[in-house]
C-alpha cells in the first residue's frame, strides 16, 4: 500500500492567490482607501473648479476665496494621502 505525501498547509507561495493574501495582510483596505482618497480629490477638485468659476464671472471674492483655500487643501491632503499609500 502506497503512501500518499501529504498536503502542504499553506498554499503554494509562487500562486498569485497567496500573493495577494500577503498584499492584503500587508495593507488590508488598501482598495478602500484608495476609492475614499480618489472620492475626496474628485469632490476637491469640482468644488475648486466651481470657486474659480465663480471668481472668473466675478462674484464678492471675498467669500470665496476662503473657500476656494479649503479646496485646495483637500486636493492637498489627498495628493499627500495617495503618495504615502503608494509609497507604503
Amino acid at each position: 500500500m502506497a503512501v500518499e505525501p501529504s498536503r502542504p498547509l499553506l498554499p503554494d507561495p509562487k500562486t498569485d492567490q497567496y500573493a495577494r493574501l500577503r498584499a492584503e495582510a500587508k495593507a488590508p483596505y488598501r482598495g478602500l482607501r484608495q476609492v475614499i482618497y480618489a472620492t475626496a480629490g474628485a469632490s476637491g477638485a469640482i468644488g475648486a473648479l466651481i470657486m474659480v468659476t465663480q471668481l472668473i464671472a466675478g462674484a464678492d471674492g471675498s467669500k470665496i476665496l476662503p473657500n476656494l483655500l479649503v479646496q485646495l487643501g483637500v486636493l492637498g491632503v489627498v495628493a499627500l494621502l495617495f503618495r504615502l499609500e503608494r509609497r507604503g
